[in-house]
């Protein structure tokens, strides 16, 4: 049997399932009743009923289906998302796990007491700077490197000369690498070269000489530092991050802007 109603109004509280069942965090039911209080067992959907088309939650909030839509001011860097399903004024406690099939937008900081994973498990973001893998050639193992650290924010390219003489720097290092900081490692291959040296850096390329002029053959690596950020300052008097002397904006810092951990 059901009841059709224009209005209803509850003045004690709502109670929908089995009466067996009552609820004790709203008071249980009589005269212990918290007044305005309401009980559903579920599942509950609101909304687009085509947002849910089969039972998934014990609630299932979906969009809006009256006009005009639902809209939240506000502006994030990433944009907002009106209109949404969902709006929570004051803070939210969440006492399980959170799966979300998109993307996640903080309008302040996001603080974490364990690690933070990206790249499903991929890249952890810690103290150091790691990336941590399924181990290539053992099965059952992994493979933890840390990244290298310097007091220079450094790029580098490498490879290997065999009969040439030149060097191609990438076009983009124009704009990126400050010339006057490049240094140039060069590892002979397969004989000793003790007149294997860089001759000329030019805005474009290196040019390696050697007695083997025609028959280099070497490893390279080449190192600059950035030019389009400041550069960084290694050592400075203060008790954290916030104290450092140069512009904190330019940098991501684990530990103080993200992953960060009590105790």
């Amino acid at each position: 049997m059901s009841n059709k109603l224009d209005d209803a109004v509850v003045g004690k509280q709502l109670h929908v399932g089995d009466p067996r069942m009552p609820p004790m965090a709203l008071g249980g039911v009589g005269p212990t009743a918290i007044d305005g209080a309401a009980y559903m067992m579920g599942p509950v959907q609101m909304g687009q009923t085509s947002a849910f088309p089969w039972p998934a939650a014990t609630l299932m909030v979906g969009p809006s289906v009256n006009p005009p839509p639902p809209m939240i001011p506000g502006a994030l860097c990433s944009g907002v998302n009106n209109p949404y399903s969902l709006g929570v004024m004051g803070s939210s406690a969440f006492l399980g796990k959170l799966d979300t099939n998109d993307s996640i937008g903080v309008g302040q900081h996001l603080f974490a007491q364990g690690h933070v994973f990206s790249n499903c498990g991929g890249h952890v973001l810690a103290a150091k700077k790691n990336f941590d893998i399924t181990h290539p050639t053992k099965e059952g193992w992994r493979l933890s490197h840390v990244c290298v650290e310097a007091p220079t924010a450094d790029v580098y390219i490498r490879g290997k000369l065999d009969g040439s003489n030149i060097i191609e720097i990438p076009e983009y290092w124009k704009g990126l690498v400050d010339y006057d900081t490049i240094t140039v490692n060069l590892t002979p291959l397969g004989r000793s070269d003790t007149s294997l040296h860089v001759k000329e850096i030019l805005e474009d390329k290196i040019i390696v000489s050697s007695d083997h002029l025609v028959q280099v053959k070497c490893f390279y690596h080449v190192y600059g530092e950035r030019i389009d950020v400041e550069k960084n300052i290694p050592e400075y008097e203060g008790e954290s991050p916030k104290d450092y002397p140069g512009d904190l904006s330019q940098s991501s810092i684990a530990g103080y802007h993200y992953d960060v951990r009590e105790g």
